[in-house]
């Protein structure tokens, strides 16, 4: 019996076509060790077989990466490198690290593009180390994935659900279906974590949506989900005739509510404490915008959204949706793969394709979706609905 044939039966199929034995095939040439170290041999054909090999390895190593760059963030390297290039002794004297643990950190972060061994042995910044420089939205998002990794150090058995008391779950107390939970977020003390991990994380997406729609064209916005109201505050600088509203848990909304006035130019903002599950909108807006809300919950609950979104803004009114999504052009990794697991973890939502979301939208009532152009779509793409 061939290894097609085998194949077939193992999987239930009578028969593959023509294009699934071709992957079948090429699958199984590549698997074979001899056909490996045959191509290792010949001339251009190895650089494909290297560059995979190095793909594999960076996937398997993938975490030790991420620790090496935790480690930079937190004896904050990157600031220290912003003015040039330093000796390791001077290093030494504004981290606490002793001299030859802090050598293998910078020679590991020179291996990952992190940072760069200049003229006289002195360390400076690489390619990626440099867009870390005053990166306080990406510092914050790096430190916070201590917690998620605490959640997937058994895959299989987060993947099982035998995980009963998840990190990340307890991060994030709205995703509970703890009473006492959802009482606690009446609770500014308690909600404060997380709001301000979504405040210090938020610019990686507002300077997205500012930069691919002209809020001047509206009246009024109302955010939901707002947060302590950081996406407010950017598109002021951009459309300060703008009257804004936002609307949060109790507990967000008055941290918020504290905020504006410590801010003689946000008290204008009126703000509402409310579940948008269970409580309606406020009415008045002709611009909604969901920044980083729908991809944390299930279809169901966001059907319940974007009716309650629908129903509260007028016949021409425009709901903008901006988050990471999945199945995003050029990082299909992105989606699936790390916001897959993420959301796993965090215990509720899940990663949405653009087509996906439209589907929801027109099924809430909405007429038109449009895609907007944005210019970094890994951290966010933008779509603008129509009522």
């Amino acid at each position: 019996m061939s290894p097609l044939e085998s194949s077939a039966i193992n999987t239930g199929f009578s028969e593959y076509s023509p294009w699934e034995k071709l992957y079948i095939y090429r699958d199984q040439l590549i698997a074979n060790s001899r056909f490996q170290n045959a191509v290792s041999k010949i001339p251009f054909i190895n650089r494909i077989a290297k560059k995979r090999a190095n793909q594999l390895f960076d996937l398997m190593a993938g975490f030790v990466y991420t620790q090496i760059l935790l480690a930079c963030v937190r004896i904050n390297l990157f600031n220290l490198l912003k003015n040039g290039p330093l000796e390791i002794g001077f290093i030494k004297n504004n981290c606490g690290l002793e001299l030859n643990a802090l050598q293998k950190l910078l020679d590991g972060a020179v291996s990952i593009d992190l940072l760069e061994l200049r003229s006289h042995q002195r360390y400076g910044l690489g390619t990626l180390g440099a867009p870390m420089v005053g990166n306080t939205a990406l510092s914050a998002m790096i430190e916070h994935h201590t917690v998620l990794y605490e959640d997937l150090k058994d895959p299989l058995l987060l993947l099982s659900g035998g995980i009963k008391n998840k990190n990340l779950e307890k991060f994030w107390p709205y995703v509970s279906e703890d009473q006492k939970e959802q009482e606690s977020l009446l609770d500014k003390d308690r909600v404060k974590n997380y709001s301000d991990l979504m405040s210090a994380s938020l610019p990686l997406v507002a300077d997205q949506v500012v930069d691919a729609y002209d809020f001047s064209r509206h009246q009024c916005l109302l955010d939901v989900g707002g947060g302590q109201g950081t996406f407010l505050k950017r598109v002021h600088l951009n459309a300060p005739q703008l009257q804004r509203k936002l609307f949060d848990l109790p507990g967000v909304a008055q941290l918020a509510q504290d905020g504006f006035l410590k801010d003689q130019k946000q008290k204008d903002i009126q703000v509402y404490g409310g579940d948008f599950f269970k409580d309606p909108l406020p009415h008045g807006a002709d611009l909604i915008t969901l920044i980083r809300v729908i991809f944390d919950h299930d279809d169901a609950r966001v059907k319940i959204l974007l009716r309650s979104v629908f129903e509260a803004l007028p016949p021409n009114g425009k709901l903008l949706i901006a988050e990471p999504m999945a199945d995003t052009p050029g990082h299909p990794a992105m989606g699936r793969a790390y916001f897959g697991f993420y959301l796993l973890a965090m215990g509720r939502g899940k990663p949405r394709s653009i087509s996906e979301i439209s589907a929801l939208a027109i099924d809430s009532g909405f007429k038109k979706v449009e895609v907007l152009p944005s210019n970094m779509p890994i951290n966010a793409q933008v779509l603008l609905i129509s009522r």
